[in-house]
């Protein structure tokens, strides 16, 4: 039996739309995913060939086979912050703590890029809640429970200062905060290893709690399709009561750029999980150890992809 069943699930194509800013997809990725009451739901962005960047909600019974809006959700409440003109939002991941949805996305402003922070009940509408950092920060992710009284977050850095100098985009931070808004850095957790070909680290889909530790998936960037071999890929299990002390840390490849070659034809630079999804819980909240798990990621620009798993199987890496 094979430990990794991987499948391509949404193309661009498969974006039908009646809206001129659906009509012409030119891609479609790094989705973010949640359980929203028995099924599966993504958040999807997608660009049309004008270069604008929209959300756009998917909905699945069984997690393979997505029924996509036909429309992309609104965002709510922009219009009361004056001080940035907002170019892109994108890149969404999607965390439920106590019962509410929270949506952390990379939004592009005339200030630069900051990660943003919206809250929704379902998911046809946004509503922005603030900036929630620095800027030059690309992406983050929300843990699902407080931890000693604190909210966390991990979160890339655009720009890192590493032992050659300042460097694009790698590297993942720890942040912590009292009220989801005001954040302050704790920690570096973990630095890409820089390389001629560029290789670069990003924060991956939100962590699950686990009995060894949260597990935190995050992705690697090879800029040139040859450079597969030197795919930074990986997973780090993180203290239960303190996220800034890893406990194991290993590669799992099983996102390869080649691989996706293989499967659908496109040929990536990046390949993004960006979004995971587990069922099994037991009483105290924990993942179990067998449990299914998916992992929704994008690559090559134009595929979303579901690898499938088991947690097990991951930390054996």
């Amino acid at each position: 039996m094979k430990r990794y069943i991987k499948n391509p699930i949404i193309s661009r194509h498969d974006i039908v739309s009646d809206m001129d800013e659906l009509r012409d997809v030119s891609s479609v990725f790094n989705p973010g995913a949640v359980k929203y009451g028995n099924k599966i739901l993504l958040l999807l962005r997608v660009q049309n060939r004008a270069r604008e960047t929209l959300l756009v909600k998917a909905i699945s019974d069984d997690g393979y086979s997505f029924n996509i809006s036909a429309q992309p959700v609104e965002f709510i409440g922009l219009d009361k912050q004056k001080d940035h003109v907002i170019y892109h939002i994108y890149d969404p991941r999607i965390t439920e703590i106590e019962s509410k949805y929270y949506i952390m996305c990379a939004m592009d402003t005339s200030k630069g890029c900051f990660l943003g922070l919206f809250t929704t009940d379902n998911f046809d509408k946004l509503y922005f809640q603030g900036f929630v950092s620095e800027p030059d920060v690309r992406n983050g992710v929300l843990f699902s429970e407080k931890i000693q009284g604190s909210y966390y977050r991990l979160e890339r850095p655009n720009r890192c200062l590493l032992e050659n100098g300042p460097k694009t985009g790698s590297g993942i931070t720890v942040s912590r905060s009292a009220d989801l808004i005001h954040w302050e850095k704790v920690s570096d957790l973990f630095a890409g290893r820089p390389h001629y070909w560029d290789e670069l680290i990003g924060s991956g889909p939100p962590p699950i709690k686990t009995r060894q530790g949260w597990l935190h998936i995050y992705h690697g960037v090879a800029t040139h399709f040859a450079s597969s071999n030197i795919y930074q890929a990986g997973y780090s299990l993180l203290d239960i009561n303190n996220p800034q002390i890893v406990l194991k840390r290993g590669k799992y490849n099983i996102l390869e750029p080649r691989e996706l070659y293989e499967l659908t034809g496109q040929v990536p630079n990046v390949v993004f999980p960006s979004g995971i999804i587990a069922d099994e819980y037991d009483e105290e909240g924990f993942i179990e150890d067998k449990c299914p798990i998916k992992i929704y990621y994008g690559a090559a620009d134009t595929v979303v992809a579901l690898v499938e798993t088991k947690l097990n199987e991951i930390l054996k890496m």
